[in-house]
C-alpha cells in the first residue's frame, strides 16, 4: 500500500479500531471496509468515511412506512426493481455516502462535471502537495481514436510507450522541484535559503501539471452516485475515471446489495432507446425488413442500434 504513510496508515487503523452503538441502520457489507483505503491507479484511492441509510431507507421512504421496511427481502427486492424500472428518484436519494478520495488532478476536472455533491477539495493554498503524479501503466498508453474525438486507439508500441513515459515523468520531476523552488523549501518542508521569502502558495502551485494528485471528500446521495457510476463505469468511459467508478460500484454492491442487483439491470446492463430506435425494432420483431433510409434516424444513431441489436447490414451505409 505504497500510497498512503505509515502515519495515516495508523491513523486510519486507530480510527477503524472505535466501534459505535447505534440504533441507527447499518451496512454490514460497508462497516467491514469503513475508513479503509482501496488503491487506485498508482497512488490514489477510495476510501468510505461515512454514510446513512441503506436499501432500507431508500423502500421505507417509498412506503413511508415507520418502520425500516418490510420482514421480506423478496419484497423490498421487487418494490426497489420497480422504482428504478420506472424511473422513480426520490426514494434513492434518502441514502446518503461520504467517500474520501485522492486522484489526479485531470481526472477531478471530469468527476466535478457531475455536480449534485457537496465537495471539499484538498486545499493547496493552504498546503504544499506532495511529490506524487500519475504514471500510466504502459498497457493504458494508446494513441489518438481516428473514430472517436475523445477516445483512445490502438495501444503505443514497448518504445513508444517507453518514450512516453520518461517523458511524463522528467516534466512532472521538473515541475515538482520547480514548485519546491518558487516556494524555497526542500522535500523536508524546510526553507532552503535563510532569510528569502518563497512564493505564495496560491501562486506556486500554478506551475504543476495535471497528473498531480489532489485529494477530497465527496459525499453523494444514492440516486446521484448511480447516476455517476451509470456514466463512469462504462466502458466508454475514460480509463482513468472508469478505475475509481469501478471501485465504488463494488463499494455499492457491500451498501445496498439489491439496488446494487437492480441498477445493473436497469441502468447499467439496459439499453435504452429513442421512439425510432424503438420502432425499428418493432418492425423487425413484426417480420419487416426496416432500413436506415425508412428509420429516419442518423447514421450514428443507426449504427449504434446495428451494433447494439446485432443488426444485419439492410443499407449501402453500413
Amino acid at each position: 500500500m505504497n500510497h498512503l504513510s505509515s502515519d495515516r496508515l495508523v491513523e486510519i487503523e486507530e480510527q477503524r479500531s472505535i466501534s459505535q452503538s447505534t440504533r441507527r441502520s447499518t451496512s454490514e457489507g460497508l462497516e467491514e471496509i469503513l475508513y479503509r483505503p482501496i488503491q487506485a491507479l498508482d497512488h490514489g484511492f477510495v476510501r468510505v468515511v461515512d454514510y446513512m441509510g441503506g436499501d432500507d431507507a431508500v423502500v421505507q421512504a417509498a412506503r413511508v412506512s415507520y418502520g425500516r421496511g418490510t420482514k421480506r427481502v423478496s419484497e423490498d427486492r421487487g418494490l426497489i426493481n420497480y422504482l428504478l424500472r420506472h424511473w422513480h428518484t426520490t426514494p434513492f436519494e434518502m441514502a446518503e455516502i461520504k467517500f474520501h478520495v485522492k486522484l489526479p488532478i485531470f481526472v477531478a476536472r471530469q468527476w466535478i462535471r457531475h455536480r449534485m455533491a457537496s465537495v471539499n477539495e484538498y486545499s493547496a493554498r493552504y498546503s504544499v502537495l506532495d511529490r506524487e503524479f500519475y504514471l500510466p501503466d504502459p498497457a493504458v498508453l494508446a494513441a489518438q481514436s481516428s473514430m472517436n474525438r475523445q477516445g483512445r486507439g490502438d495501444i503505443l508500441s514497448p518504445e513508444e510507450a517507453d518514450a512516453v513515459l520518461a517523458l511524463l515523468q522528467r516534466d512532472a520531476s521538473n515541475a515538482y522541484d520547480n514548485y519546491l523552488v518558487m516556494l524555497n523549501e526542500d522535500d523536508t518542508g524546510r526553507p532552503v535559503e535563510a532569510g528569502r521569502s518563497g512564493l505564495a502558495r496560491e501562486l506556486a502551485r500554478m506551475n504543476l501539471s495535471l497528473n498531480f494528485y489532489t485529494q477530497w471528500y465527496w459525499k453523494i446521495d444514492l440516486h446521484n452516485l448511480m447516476n455517476f457510476l451509470r456514466l463512469r463505469a462504462d466502458p466508454h468511459a475514460q480509463y482513468e475515471i472508469r478505475v475509481y467508478a469501478e471501485i465504488m460500484l463494488d463499494i455499492l454492491k457491500r451498501w445496498v446489495p439489491l439496488t446494487h442487483e437492480a441498477f445493473l439491470e436497469h441502468r447499467l446492463g439496459a439499453v435504452h432507446l429513442s421512439a425510432k430506435a424503438a420502432q425499428v425494432i418493432r418492425q423487425i420483431v413484426a417480420g419487416q425488413n426496416p432500413t436506415f433510409e425508412t428509420s429516419g434516424m442518423s447514421k450514428r444513431e443507426w449504427g449504434e442500434l446495428a451494433a447494439t441489436f446485432n443488426i444485419s447490414a439492410r443499407s449501402e451505409i453500413e
